[in-house]
């Protein structure tokens, strides 16, 4: 049996969401992370990292759209994200570790959650170009970025509250040894 909708416009959640189509998944990926940015928003204090997400949480629909109608995510608003992201990780006083255990409170476990999802997005986007629907070459830019913004974000934040985000080393890696 393939799903339908029933023709009752109230047992419809979305227009697409019985759609055989990578395309469905990536707007509901994309819902989800702008729904856990404005849970982040609502937790934070009004200061500079709650402004910064205040510009970027509608550029998230944006950048759903995106996908199936013209582009909202341009140039300006890379740079935009990008400048943010440098702004945020030169705040960080210990920004030589590569990878931290995610940890600590409130809106920074949010917004690891949304750089976990920023991931999906990144993967759901491989997922639709693999489809054959071009993809605008901004999207993967800003989703890239965004999800190396998020951890910027939450470094900062752990880093006012006395969180200790110990580095993770992973054992399947192993660096190489220096020559000798």
């Amino acid at each position: 049996m393939v799903l339908k909708f029933s023709g009752d416009i109230d047992e419809l959640a979305y227009p697409f969401i019985f759609e055989d189509s990578p395309l469905c998944d990536f707007e509901i990926l994309t819902d989800e992370l702008c729904t856990y940015i404005g849970l982040a928003i609502s937790q934070l204090d009004d200061g500079e990292v709650q402004q910064s997400l205040i510009w970027l949480q509608p550029r998230i629909f944006h950048l759903n759209g995106s996908i199936r109608g013209k582009c909202g995510i341009f140039e300006a608003d890379i740079s935009q994200l990008k400048a943010d992201y440098h702004y945020f990780r030169s705040q960080v006083s210990d920004n030589n570790k590569r990878f931290v255990l995610p940890r600590g409170v409130g809106p920074v476990v949010q917004l690891h959650q949304c750089r976990s999802l920023a991931k999906k997005v990144v993967r759901q986007l491989v997922k639709v170009d693999a489809a054959g629907k071009k993809v605008p070459p901004a999207l993967p830019r800003f989703s890239n970025l965004l999800v190396n913004y998020l951890f910027a974000l939450t470094r900062v934040l752990n880093q006012q509250t006395g969180i200790e985000e110990p580095e993770y080393i992973s054992i399947n890696y192993p660096k190489p040894e220096a020559k000798k």
